[in-house]
């Protein structure tokens, strides 16, 4: 069995007694086959000194291969928190944190579990095994391994935006598996990176990403997408809301994100899906409507396609 490191004991570089933690806010999403996540956000004790730590955990049982997973884990320090909700707090609401007699730096936690069935959705069964991404992401490295990762800017851009965000309910749950999947990528880039003695892949092929006016474009498309998850959009259109070429709009979304736009779109919208069966009770029919499919047995054949198993089976757990 493999026990990695707690990510906290790490950061702070010594065992942190439990009495010291004043936990001022946790989440945690439980769906089975899907990303599991939890997050807890600790009152920060002047007197502690924790470095921003990232982990990868890679569970392999050969013999049990219901027990495998792929876990990261965060450790950060020097976020702000505000004991109100932010929607009751005025300071914080319109920006004014550090006049917020509520506010409280915090050491934050965060743990996002894949599930072999939720990682199965990236590999093409066509593609050769050439990478040790692909290995890990099929699970065929055979053994089980912990693996410190270096937070680059982009990894903490993403932390941050799972950390502060304003999205509640439905619209939450798509937001944070959108940054998870981000978090992902930036980590199998991370531990490449390093395989290769480079320090990070920050050069980009397609020329025009180079201009950040054009990648912000690209971010607000994905943006859009998520926005719209009920209400399926074309590239064409896209690309008008943006103001972006269609081919500039395909290729730097596939660059800057690892996925072409359309199978962006339809992962989160599976599971999103999965979300509404599982978390809201919603039925089949239900939720076909919600995601606009012109039919239920389009919405079931598209679901199993990305889970491996039928709606109606998600139901039963």
């Amino acid at each position: 069995m493999h026990h990695p490191p707690d990510i906290l004991a790490m950061a702070y570089k010594q065992p942190i007694m439990q009495e010291e933690m004043n936990l001022l806010h946790e989440k945690e999403q439980q769906i089975p086959g899907s990303v599991q996540y939890m997050i807890h956000r600790y009152e920060k004790h002047s007197q502690w000194s924790i470095e921003d730590t990232g982990m990868m955990v890679y569970h392999f049982r050969k013999n049990e291969p219901k027990e495998n997973y792929l876990e990261l884990r965060f450790c950060l320090s020097g976020n702000v928190y505000c004991k109100q909700k932010s929607t009751e707090c005025d300071q914080c609401k319109f920006g004014n944190t550090r006049s917020c007699s509520d506010r409280a730096e915090t050491v934050d936690v965060l743990s996002f579990r894949f599930a072999p069935a939720h990682l199965s959705q990236f590999v093409r069964s066509n593609d050769p095994v050439n990478t040790s991404s692909d290995e890990i992401l099929q699970f065929l490295h055979a053994s089980s391994f912990t693996k410190m990762l270096n937070l680059c800017g982009r990894t903490r851009m993403v932390l941050e935006a799972v950390l502060n965000h304003n999205y509640t309910g439905s619209m939450e749950n798509i937001y944070i598996n959108a940054q998870v999947q981000m978090l992902l990528l930036y980590s199998l880039e991370c531990m490449l990176g390093e395989e290769k003695g480079e320090k990070g892949i920050e050069a980009f092929q397609c020329k025009f990403l180079a201009n950040e006016a054009d990648r912000d474009k690209i971010v607000r498309a994905r943006e859009i997408l998520i926005q719209h998850i009920g209400e399926p959009i074309t590239i064409k259109e896209l690309s008008r809301k943006v103001a972006i070429n269609e081919c500039y709009l395909k290729k730097g979304f596939k660059e800057l994100f690892g996925t072409t736009v359309f199978d962006f779109y339809q992962n989160q919208r599976m599971e999103h899906a999965r979300y509404l069966l599982y978390e809201k009770g919603l039925s089949v029919t239900e939720v076909s409507m919600m995601l606009g499919y012109s039919s239920i047995s389009h919405f079931s054949t598209a679901f199993k396609r990305h889970t491996g198993i039928k709606p109606c089976e998600l139901l039963l757990h």
